[in-house]
């Protein structure tokens, strides 16, 4: 079955987007437990990046 006009796209060009379509997203942290989540995660993984960094060259 051959596609009509109407239904093919241009891809010649780049894909644009509208600027309001592609704006990133906001972390919405509005309880006092999610910010101490969320805080705490980033830290665990700050920590535990750091601890690869001085013992995983120790070998």
């Amino acid at each position: 079955m051959k596609p009509t006009d109407d239904t093919q796209t241009d891809i010649s060009g780049p894909q644009t987007y509208d600027d309001q379509d592609v704006r990133q997203g906001r972390i919405v942290i509005s309880r006092y437990w999610q910010r101490w989540i969320f805080f705490g995660g980033l830290a665990g993984v700050g920590i535990f990046a750091l601890l690869i960094l001085i013992f995983g060259t120790a070998s």
